[in-house]
């Protein structure tokens, strides 16, 4: 499967572990129903959306990755993780990886209420 054969909402979550590797990031998680728009510094506003059809495409990519990088994913109901393993394998102690979590809705709710706080 090639980068371009996958949804948008998978590229976002890939685009992840692609970007925050060098921060010792390996793990993405992820809600499946997430939507939500984001500003860049330039104030253009992209919306990420993930669907099941980009969780489906995840799943292929993950399968039949040919970038070399191995994936194990796991999913709970809606939410959705992303493990890129070193050597092939889970590495030994995962609660020393940061996790990012940005694509949950529960992110958006606390994002809120830091909002609503802040403005008190």
């Amino acid at each position: 499967m090639e980068w371009n054969d996958l949804t948008e909402g998978a590229k976002a979550v890939l685009e992840q572990t692609r970007n925050l590797k060098n921060d010792n990031i390996q793990i993405v998680e992820f809600e499946v129903g997430f939507k939500q728009e984001f500003e860049t510094e330039s104030g253009s506003v992209y919306t990420v959306s993930i669907q099941e059809e980009d969780y489906d495409s995840l799943k292929q990519f993950t399968k039949e990755n040919e970038y070399g990088e191995k994936y194990h994913m796991a999913r709970n109901k809606n939410i959705v993780k992303i493990i890129l393993l070193e050597n092939g394998k889970i590495p030994d102690n995962l609660s020393e990886f940061p996790v990012f979590r940005q694509y949950k809705l529960d992110a958006i709710a606390k994002e809120e209420e830091q909002v609503v706080e802040g403005e008190e």
